[in-house]
């Protein structure tokens, strides 16, 4: 259905463009752009490919298992390789042309959905080999997504370069979202006909990956040294800018976790059960991907800097009215809000990054940025954990609200120029 609406929407475009007496809509001029539609395609058929397989794995694994411990196991096998591959993986989009980089993340994708798809029909179910194939997946989230945000910025004009991540943010929520609920379909029809529409879909978005026909400088080097490999984190640190949003976003949500609780109030605090926490589960989702396409539309134009600040602020006051909501409707409006205002500082924060960084090191930084954001997830699911034991879940929801709100303060006054910033095209690399 996305694709369809896609097309329409070019088809629209080609029509109004033909017709010297209407105005070509600013939003979707971006995606008049050829390379840059078929990237953005390609990256909601990958994501919502994986969110499907996601569902699928999981449910196998405990129907086999029947033990909570190894669908942790599932998470661990995609983070470790994904934490320790991230850095080479942003090197070799440096090095290597992006598009043939992008290409081989989606055909390791394609080897886990075929693998799933012949383990399934040949009913190998051994939990160690599940989770070996689990582990591509974090290597080909390590070698994709830096070469995926680093080559945003040369398939569209610089001024369009806000709408485009808006874009490319809100293919990939709504991959989140739709991902998981059509894999729970399709997986009570049988967990073959997950795989094989897997299969389908990122066959057709390696082909797309193969149709991209942007002309790319390739930076090589003569020799690749440890001084390369994190050249992107030296970068980070260096620029105040750059680290005072990646840091920001960090802390932010390193104290904001407050999704990772959402089966304790689901169950004791809401009493809602499974569907309530599917909801709830979905909730972010759906408020960044509505954020996403009104971005899109409505792009940040001034006070960028001081906008980013206001919504991570705005993040921590949802997720303190999450964690005392004893409401269903609250909860959910506070969830739909905590993910619509970190979209805001996620599309603020990939902008300034990339228009920040030059292109011989786009994918070195971004994978960098990748690095400290990804680890914060992981960490935070841990700090709400821990401090849940300790203080009780609401305590420990409202103390992570309450934690980002100083956080921004400390921030606003310890970068100066990223409260300053005004327009993100004014950002010099």
């Amino acid at each position: 259905a996305t694709i369809v609406k896609l097309g329409i929407v070019y088809r629209s475009i080609s029509s109004v463009s033909s017709n010297h007496h209407m105005q070509e809509p600013a939003a979707f001029a971006v995606l008049a752009h050829r390379d840059f539609r078929y990237f953005l395609i390609s990256r909601f058929l990958s994501a919502f490919s994986l969110f499907m397989v996601g569902v699928a794995v999981g449910w196998q694994v405990y129907d086999l298992t029947h033990d909570p411990m190894a669908l942790g196991f599932v998470g661990l096998a995609q983070f470790l390789p994904a934490f320790l591959l991230t850095l080479p993986g942003g090197l070799a989009a440096d090095r290597f042309d992006r598009r043939r980089v992008l290409l081989a993340g989606y055909l390791l994708e394609l080897t886990v959905a075929v693998l799933f798809l012949l383990m399934t029909h040949f009913s190998v179910g051994k939990i160690g080999i599940i989770y070996a194939v689990v582990a591509l997946i974090g290597v080909g989230r390590a070698i994709l997504t830096p070469a995926s945000l680093s080559l945003v910025p040369v398939l569209v004009p610089q001024e369009q370069l806000v709408r485009a991540v808006a874009w490319s943010s809100s293919a990939f929520q709504t991959a989140m979202i739709a991902g998981p609920a059509v894999g729970g379909f399709l997986y009570a029809l049988g967990p073959i006909y997950v795989y094989s529409v897997a299969v389908f879909f990122l066959v057709i978005a390696s082909y797309l990956a193969i149709r991209l026909k942007v002309k790319l400088l390739v930076h090589s080097a003569s020799s690749v040294g440890i001084n390369d490999l994190f050249a992107g984190v030296k970068y980070v640190f260096e620029r105040k800018v750059i680290l005072g949003a990646v840091s920001l976003d960090l802390f932010a949500v390193l104290f904001g976790g407050a999704t990772a609780l959402l089966p304790v109030y689901a169950a004791d605090i809401l009493h809602v059960g499974p569907w309530g926490l599917g909801l709830l589960r979905s909730a972010p989702a759906v408020g960044a991907a509505a954020m996403a396409l009104w971005m899109a539309h409505h792009p940040v134009k001034g006070k960028a800097g001081m906008r980013m600040f206001v919504c991570v602020a705005l993040f921590g006051v949802f997720t303190t009215l999450f964690g005392v909501s004893r409401w269903f409707p609250l909860s959910l409006l506070a969830l739909f809000g905590l993910g619509a205002v970190d979209m805001v500082s996620v599309v603020v924060r990939h902008t300034l990054v990339q228009l920040a960084t030059p292109d011989e090191m786009r994918g070195r930084v971004s994978a960098a940025t990748m690095l400290f954001v990804g680890a914060s997830n992981e960490l935070g699911e841990f700090e709400s954990g821990m401090t849940a034991s300790w203080f009780g879940t609401v305590a420990s929801v409202v103390i992570g609200g309450l934690g980002t709100l100083v956080v921004v303060g400390i921030w606003a006054f310890g970068f100066p120029a990223l409260r300053k910033l005004d327009r993100l095209e004014d950002i010099k690399s």
